[in-house]
Order: C-alpha cells, then structure tokens, then sequence
C-alpha cells in the first residue's frame, strides 16, 4: 500500500480511484505537484485509504466502472464518512447514461490533462470561472 503523503500547508488533497493499473498512474501523474495525491486501485481499497487518511481529502476523482463496485456506490459510502467532499466520475460512458447525485460532476473519457486540470480546479476553487464549470 502506498504510504499517505502529508500534504503541504494548503495543497489540496484528491483520491484518485481507477481498477486500470496504466488509467490510475497517468491521472494521478496529471495530478501530482499541484495537489496530494492518494491513488487506489478499486473500491474496496478507496474505502480503507479514505478511512485511514486523517488529513481533508477535498475530491474524490473516480472511474464509474470498476468491477465490484461502482464509482457511484464508492462515492456513496465515502460521502457518508465525509460529506464535504467533491465528487468527480469519468467514464468511457456518455454522461446522459448516468444519474448522478446533486453535487456531484462528471467527466467524459478521453480527456485531456488541461481539462481535468481545469475542471478539478473549479471544483475545489469555486469562485474560480472556466470554460468547464458547465460540464458538471
């Protein structure tokens, strides 16, 4: 298990969820040295990194399709725990197949670093306008 990094005063902390070992390591790659980066590879490892965190996690950033679970029934179980988290799903899935909870935002595959760069930003920056705050 990768070990929980401590976050610097005022970085962001994101949880990175993709079953695909190669999908995992380059979104989180897009992600690193602009925020905390906690990666989990399916759900049921998620749940135990969330729960062993201490520290805010700001964003959960997960894959809708991930074999035993859902992206949807993660995000469920993780906004229990903790409520104030934004919630992210991308999937190869056009976005008008998915219901999602108030709140929470979606993000087709393929994407762009610049894009979910952007979004992410917007999500955690909320006063922040971009060209992708209508994508949610």
């Amino acid at each position: 298990m990768e070990p929980t990094p401590i976050s610097r005063t005022g970085q962001k902390t994101i949880l990175v969820v993709d079953n695909d070992p190669h999908t995992l390591e380059v979104v989180s790659g897009f992600l690193r040295g602009e925020y905390t980066v906690l990666t989990a590879n399916g759900g049921i490892e998620a749940l135990r990194r969330s729960k062993d965190c201490k520290e805010a996690i700001d964003l959960l950033l997960t894959d809708f399709s991930m074999g035993t679970m859902t992206g949807i029934e993660l995000a469920t179980q993780i906004t229990i725990a903790r409520p104030t988290i934004k919630v992210l799903l991308m999937s190869g899935f056009p976005s008008g197949m998915l219901v999602l909870n108030d709140g929470w935002h979606f993000l087709p595959k393929p994407f762009i670093s610049s894009q979910l760069k952007t979004l992410i930003h917007t999500l955690l920056s909320p006063g922040l306008k971009s060209r992708f705050s209508a994508a949610s």
